[in-house]
């Protein structure tokens, strides 16, 4: 990772954050996004080589503002060689008591945000002949669970449509790594929105107890190395993965009797 250039959204806290600071200390020149430039300053100031660091705050949701925005990251370093595409929002509802508005919010930032910066940067690494695209969805990207219908929607959307993006590009040198997180201990839950749009506000035990967010970035920068095209990170929820392919009553009756909410 030793002097690539690497743009993260999400970049405040969470995956995000804990990337910041590793792709740091292993010498890589970092951009970091968010909407909150006070936190990104923060992160910022907490980096081994600060220098190496600068903060490009954005929102997902201002689609017109992005093509600018990528215009000005591509200026710092004159080329970018791995998005991290972080940025999202999750959500803790039942169907029958969510406003189609917070389905709304989840698709705009978790998908069509993403899609659109992505689409963005595209051109640029199709002209420099290299490029990776790293997208971080969600083991709900791979099989559902309650309480999260419209976040589990948005994040099997980002599979579709990066698998796509992979096949279509292979022919210019570009790379897509669809990473597949479990319960890793960020604030994913608190700040998740519930039926009405507002913050859950509280933690949930199976974020609390899940893989320290150090660990699972870790993970993810050697799946970025090796240029998986996906990876998926957890403990034993990872195994869902495996029962919705051979075994899906059963990932059916598993995910009922569990705690998980």
């Amino acid at each position: 990772m030793e002097n690539k250039v690497i743009w993260i959204t999400g970049a405040s806290s969470g995956i995000g954050e804990a990337l910041a600071y590793q792709f740091n200390a292993l010498g890589a020149k970092i951009i970091i996004s968010a909407r909150r430039e006070n936190a990104l300053c923060g992160v910022k100031s907490k980096c081994k080589f600060p220098d190496n660091v600068v903060v490009l705050p954005l929102d997902l949701t201002h689609y017109e503002s992005l093509e600018n925005i990528t215009e000005k990251a591509f200026s710092f370093y004159g080329h970018i060689d791995v998005l991290v595409n972080n940025g999202g929002l999750s959500q803790r509802s039942l169907i029958i008591d969510t406003k189609f508005d917070v389905y709304q919010q989840m698709i705009n930032v978790n998908y069509l945000g993403t899609l659109n910066l992505t689409k963005h940067v595209l051109p640029y690494f199709i002209s420099q002949k290299s490029g990776h695209f790293v997208t971080v969805t969600s083991l709900m990207g791979k099989f559902s669970s309650p309480y999260r219908s419209g976040y589990c929607g948005a994040k099997h959307a980002l599979h579709g449509f990066f698998d796509a993006l992979r096949m279509e590009h292979e022919k210019d040198n570009i790379d897509v790594t669809i990473i597949c997180p479990g319960f890793i201990q960020t604030n994913v839950a608190k700040n998740a929105l519930t039926g009405d749009g507002s913050a859950l506000q509280k933690e949930d035990n199976a974020t609390k107890n899940g893989m320290p967010v150090s660990d699972c970035a870790k993970e993810i920068i050697s799946a970025i190395k090796k240029k998986r095209f996906e990876t998926y990170i957890g403990g034993k929820e990872k195994f869902g993965i495996y029962l919705k392919r051979f075994f899906p009553k059963l990932l059916h009756k598993v995910v009922m009797s569990s705690k998980v909410r």
